[in-house]
């Protein structure tokens, strides 16, 4: 890798993390995430666990094709 294409990736990079910064307040809002059906949600008298599976899947599949869809040789 030349130092070119190490611009060029923390150029996308930087990009990345300012569009999250901006959507992200946003998306809070929506409060789909971590309510999906799957996610497991155990409460107790004196203990809850929450685990998002459902949740982590999905962002993972986006991840996944955003990361296709940008880093493609």
């Amino acid at each position: 890798m030349n130092i070119n294409e190490a611009a060029r990736v923390i150029i996308i990079l930087g990009a990345v993390l300012i569009a999250l910064g901006v959507i992200l307040p946003y998306v809070a809002k929506l409060n789909f995430f971590g309510k999906l059906p799957g996610d497991i949600r155990i409460k107790g008298e004196n203990f809850s666990f929450y685990f998002p599976i459902a949740t982590c899947i999905v962002l993972s599949v986006l991840l996944t094709f955003f990361a296709k869809l940008f880093f493609r040789k």
